[in-house]
C-alpha cells in the first residue's frame, strides 16, 4: 500500500526565497496582464446553455438559461469597442501579456492587430471564457489543443504561456502535459516564478494575481473607486520594490478598467511605479525565459517521491542506528512540502517524539560516548565521526580524554544512557561546561534533555543529506 502523500505545497521558498537576478540589476519586476475576454464568453450565439454571469458592471448578475442578456453583451462589447483602445493608448509603449481567449481573438481581428503591432505577448486563455471546474478531462484537453489551433490560426503563432482563470483540478497537470507551454500562469501561490512537476515533466509556474486585480471592481466588497485600485497597487508595488527581487503582476480587463473612470488610477499607479530606478517591465514571456535560464528547474531526489526502501536507505541513520523511525515517517502524510530537511526533519522528529519511552531510550543509548573507546578506535558512524570532530573531539591531550572518559562513565552509571549532545551547536569548551551542568539533574529532566538534543542532531544531519 503506497504511504499517503498530500499534493499541496505550502513551504515554497521558505523564508529564504532566490534572488531573480532580474536584467540589469532591477529589483523588482512588473507584469502588466490585459485580459481579452470579449466575445468570447458564455453565449447563447457561442453555443452555451446561458449568458454571462461573471465579472461585468451588474454585480451578481444571474445567467439566463436559454436566453441572451443584452445588457450583459453591451459591456462586454464596450470593453472591445472602447476599453481596449483607451488602455491601448496608455499601454502600447509598455510590455504588456494579453491573455487572450481564442474565441474572442478571433472575433477581434482589429485588436489583434493593435497588439501584435505594440509588440505586445499574446499568451492564451482558453478556447472560451467559461466555466471548467466541472468539465470532463478528455473534454478539457480536446478545448486546450483546440485553443492552441485557433490562437495560431489568429495570431500566426501558437501561444508560450496558458492561463484558464475558471480553471479545474486538471487544468495545470493538462497544460504541463501539451508540452508546449514556457510558463502555466493559473497560481496564485507566490510572488515568484516556481517549478512544479509532473510526471517527468518540470513546468514552470509563472503565478498570477487575483488582489491587484481590476476583477474586484466587479466583486462584492472590492474596489469601489479608482482611487481604492491605485493606493492598493501603488502599496503593493512599495512593499515589493522594498523587499527587492519580487515579481508585481497586475490584472487588467478591457471592460473594467477601460472605462474613464477607472484608466486615470492605472495610469497614476503606473507613473508612480516607472518614477523609481530598477524598474523591469517585462512580459510573462520574458519574465519565465528569464527564470528558466536563471533558475532552471532543480535535479534534486525527491523524498515525497521515493519508495520506502530508498527512503529508509537515505535517512534510517539519521536517528542513530535507529531505522524504525524512518520506516514509520514514511508511513506519515508526507508530500511536496516535506521534500527539504525541514520537511523530512519534521516527519522523523514526530515519530520519535510520539515513540515510547523505552524506544527513545534505545535510541539514547544507540548514540556513543563523546570521544570514547569507539571513536579512539575509529568505529564511529561517518555521522558521529564528523560531528566529533567538528568541536575538535578527535584531536584531545590524554588529560582532556581522561576527564572526558571520567565524566562519560559517571554520567552513563547515573542515567542509564549516554551523554549526548549537538557537538557542532559547541565548541569543546562549551560541551565540557553542559556535560557537568546536565549531570546534576534528575533523571526524568535529562532524559527529555537528551531527547531534544537527538532530535537537533537529526536536523543538522539532515541539512548534510538535503
Amino acid at each position: 500500500m503506497d504511504a499517503p502523500r498530500y499534493p499541496r505545497d505550502m513551504t515554497g521558498y521558505g523564508p529564504t526565497p532566490p534572488d531573480p537576478a532580474w536584467p540589469n540589476g532591477a529589483r523588482i519586476a512588473i507584469q502588466i496582464v490585459l485580459n481579452y475576454e470579449e466575445g468570447g464568453e458564455n453565449n447563447i450565439l457561442h453555443g452555451d446553455a446561458a449568458s454571462e454571469a461573471f465579472l461585468s458592471e451588474i454585480v451578481g448578475a444571474a445567467a439566463w438559461l436559454g436566453q441572451r442578456h443584452w445588457n450583459m453583451e453591451s459591456i462586454y462589447e464596450y470593453g472591445a469597442r472602447a476599453g481596449f483602445w483607451r488602455l491601448h493608448r496608455m499601454l502600447s509603449d509598455l510590455p504588456v501579456t494579453v491573455y487572450g481567449v481564442a474565441t474572442a481573438l478571433a472575433r477581434a481581428p482589429e485588436q489583434v492587430a493593435a497588439m501584435q503591432a505594440a509588440g505586445w505577448e499574446i499568451a492564451s486563455h482558453g478556447l472560451k471564457w467559461v466555466e471548467h471546474k466541472d468539465m470532463d478531462e478528455a473534454e478539457e484537453r480536446a478545448q486546450m489543443a483546440e485553443a492552441i489551433r485557433l490562437h495560431s490560426d489568429v495570431t500566426g503563432a501558437r501561444p508560450r504561456g496558458w492561463y484558464t482563470g475558471r480553471c479545474s483540478m486538471n487544468t495545470v497537470r493538462l497544460a504541463a502535459e501539451e508540452g508546449g507551454f514556457a510558463y502555466v500562469a493559473d497560481s496564485y501561490a507566490d510572488d515568484l516564478p516556481y517549478w512544479q512537476r509532473f510526471g517527468d515533466r518540470d513546468q514552470l509556474i509563472v503565478p498570477y494575481t487575483l488582489d491587484a486585480n481590476d476583477m474586484r471592481f466587479a466583486t462584492p466588497q472590492g474596489f469601489n473607486a479608482g482611487d481604492q485600485f491605485e493606493s492598493y497597487l501603488r502599496d503593493t508595488f512599495d512593499v515589493l520594490y522594498a523587499e527587492g527581487g519580487r515579481m508585481l503582476s497586475i490584472g487588467l480587463h478591457c471592460r473594467l478598467i477601460g472605462r474613464p473612470g477607472r484608466a486615470a488610477a492605472l495610469k497614476r499607479a503606473l507613473d508612480h511605479m516607472a518614477s523609481h530606478d530598477g524598474v523591469w517591465f517585462a512580459t510573462r514571456l520574458q519574465i519565465a525565459e528569464h527564470w528558466a535560464a536563471t533558475h532552471p528547474a532543480p535535479e534534486i531526489e525527491r523524498p515525497s517521491e521515493m519508495s520506502r526502501e530508498t527512503f529508509v536507505e537515505r535517512f534510517g541513520g539519521i536517528f542513530e542506528h535507529s531505522p524504525w523511525v524512518a520506516e514509520r515517517a514514511y508511513d506519515l502524510e508526507g508530500g511536496p512540502t516535506h521534500d527539504t530537511a525541514t520537511g523530512v526533519h519534521s516527519l522523523l522528529a514526530r515519530v520519535f517524539r510520539s515513540a515510547s519511552d523505552d524506544e527513545r531510550l534505545g535510541v539514547l543509548k544507540a548514540h556513543p560516548d563523546l570521544a570514547g573507546k569507539l571513536a579512539a578506535a575509529k568505529r564511529l558512524t561517518a555521522s558521529s565521526t564528523a560531528e566529533q570532530a567538528s568541536a575538535g573531539l578527535d584531536a584531545l591531550h590524554d588529560d582532556e580524554r581522561a576527564e572526558f572518559e571520567a565524566l562519560n562513565r559517571e554520567y552513563t552509571e547515573t542515567f542509564g544512557f549516554p551523554f549526548i549532545i549537538a557537538v557542532r551547536d559547541h565548541e569543546k569548551a562549551g560541551i565540557l561546561q553542559a556535560f557537568k551542568e546536565r549531570a546534576r539533574h534528575d533523571r526524568d529532566t535529562e532524559f527529555a534533555e537528551a531527547c531534544a538534543q537527538v532530535v537537533r542532531i537529526a536536523e543538522l544531519r539532515l541539512r548534510d543529506v538535503l
